[in-house]
């Protein structure tokens, strides 16, 4: 355990050598940082378990620094080089750009399961510079390209280990070095998964094909993804396979955000003794808000969390209306949640192009205004790592009691779009906000209808999550009232590209 400076609680000591113990079988030796070649079979699935608060993440970081201490080279998104065959790699992984973000917030170099899924296809003279700047080749020389444009390219590097960033620094865009995108057909190494109660049978089936030595790191107390018959892909792995952290880590002396969360797990627990608990603990602790009404101005940046679509829609089209929003058009700073992509078979490279961008099912996103050919719209994809793009769009805009959306405007064919001032609890696991609101009327029904998920009441499991969602602040809405806004939509606030990108099809 020398190589960790954190004190570890007793449970996180043993799921951090017992995976160490994995990995030592595997060919990588973290105590001595002896590492053997890779073999063509792996050590499978491990995965830590816990809930919120247990230190599952501080747990990934301490692993991801010691494997790169070891050596282990980390495999990111934007970039592979082609010498790893007798390399030991790391990818780390999370299921959302938004749940990425998160690690990268606490150093830890995460990308999304897509961008590994598919990856980049660099023009051959630009993919020199990139080897050189991995430390894998010498310092090239370029036609067109000076001396000067290099050194900035290196200094920026340096600072932040993104090859595209680093080109772009150079003076060129992705379209310039990025020439596609192609399905993985070699499998990598060893990969950590964040999040993983949000993975499907698909995308789990995905990642062992990929990598033959896999560590998950989910939260069994969360929701089960749609589709999924209340079941998580850990719930299926033999019990040694399973490494569960017990003990709850309190940011500071106490954290009444995940008093609440863990409150839920008493079998005794009614709804009406859960209010009264945030309604006493918002007296005391104003992390915790006993909320009148809805919020509109933290709208547009952090959805309410609800549990009915017609919760949503109604939501929606009230912060719509605050806002005097037309509704033949958007404007700039609206929250949008992408709901796939509706392209044809025809177009696969442009859909690869798009969920490697960060345009996934449930990627939120804010409108920035339309782009230069009709039907495209300049996006910012919120905690993609270069998030602002343009993409032939579709968006929607449900109505109350209607069954079609009104589509203020449309590409023939894009990425299409929900709008996200507000989102149903189950499409906001693997985010957190700084501050979270949730639609509290929305739980009293799921608690009167007394459903059941899992062997608990549905309306624990929905409030666990959604509380779960807050960093900093959570504020309890007990009535269906909207505040007015303090100022205009925004969109100052959004960080700036590191690499301008543009979809194909689109001028610049």
């Amino acid at each position: 355990m020398t190589l960790t400076p954190v004190q570890f609680s007793e449970d996180q000591a043993s799921a951090f050598d017992s995976v160490a113990a994995m990995l030592r079988e595997a060919g990588v030796d973290l105590d001595d940082s002896l590492l053997k070649p890779p073999v063509g079979s792996g050590k499978g699935v491990l995965a830590v378990i816990g809930k919120a608060g247990s230190g599952k993440t501080l747990l990934l970081a301490e692993l991801y620094k010691a494997l790169e201490q070891a050596g282990v080279e980390i495999v990111s998104g934007d970039y592979e080089s082609r010498k790893r065959k007798d390399k030991r790699s790391l990818a780390i992984l999370a299921p959302t750009n938004k749940a990425a973000s998160v690690l990268r917030l606490r150093g830890v170099p995460a990308t999304t399961i897509h961008r590994i899924l598919y990856t980049p296809v660099y023009d051959p003279e630009y993919e020199r510079i990139a080897e050189w700047l991995a430390g894998e080749g010498e310092r090239p020389d370029i036609d067109g390209m000076s001396e000067e444009a290099l050194d900035r390219a290196a200094a920026f590097y340096a600072n932040n280990k993104s090859i595209p960033g680093a080109l772009a620094a150079a003076g060129l865009r992705g379209s310039d070095f990025i020439t596609g995108w192609k399905r993985r057909e070699e499998p990598l190494d060893i990969g950590f998964v964040d999040e993983a109660s949000m993975l499907d049978d698909r995308q789990f089936n995905d990642l062992q094909e990929i990598f033959p030595n896999l560590l998950l790191f989910g939260d069994p107390a969360q929701l089960a993804p749609v589709n999924q018959s209340g079941a998580m892909v850990f719930d299926g792995l033999p019990e040694p396979r399973k490494l569960e952290l017990s003990r709850v880590h309190r940011q500071e002396a106490d954290n009444p955000i995940l008093d609440l969360a863990h409150a839920l797990a008493d079998p005794q627990m009614e709804f009406h003794d859960f209010e009264r608990m945030v309604e006493e603990l918002a007296k005391s602790d104003d992390r915790i808000v006993w909320g009148q009404r809805v919020e509109v101005d933290l709208m547009a940046r952090s959805p309410v969390l609800v549990w009915r679509n017609a919760t949503r829609i109604r939501l929606i089209n009230a912060f719509r209306t605050v806002y005097q929003a037309p509704e033949d058009a958007l404007l700039a700073g609206e929250p949008l949640i992408c709901d796939g992509l509706e392209l044809p078979l025809k177009h696969r490279k442009k859909r690869l192009d798009l969920e490697a961008r960060g345009l996934i099912k449930g990627a939120q996103v804010v409108y920035l205004g339309p782009g230069r050919k009709p039907g495209f719209s300049r996006l910012h994809v919120m905690g993609a790592e270069d998030p602002q793009i343009s993409a032939a769009s579709i968006v929607k805009i449900e109505k109350p009691d209607e069954e079609e959306p009104f589509i203020p405007f449309a590409a023939g064919m894009g990425a299409t779009f929900l709008h996200g001032a507000a989102c149903t609890i189950h499409k906001a696991q693997g985010s957190q906000w700084d501050t979270v609101q949730v639609f509290a009327p929305d739980l009293f029904v799921a608690a009167r209808m007394g459903r059941m998920e899992a062997g608990q009441p549905l309306w624990k499991r929905l409030a666990y999550v959604a509380i779960t969602r807050a960093q900093e602040r959570l504020i309890w809405v007990v009535r269906n009232r909207l505040s007015k806004p303090q100022h205009e939509l925004r969109v100052d606030d959004l960080r700036a590209p590191a690499v301008a990108l543009t979809l194909e099809g689109e001028e610049t």
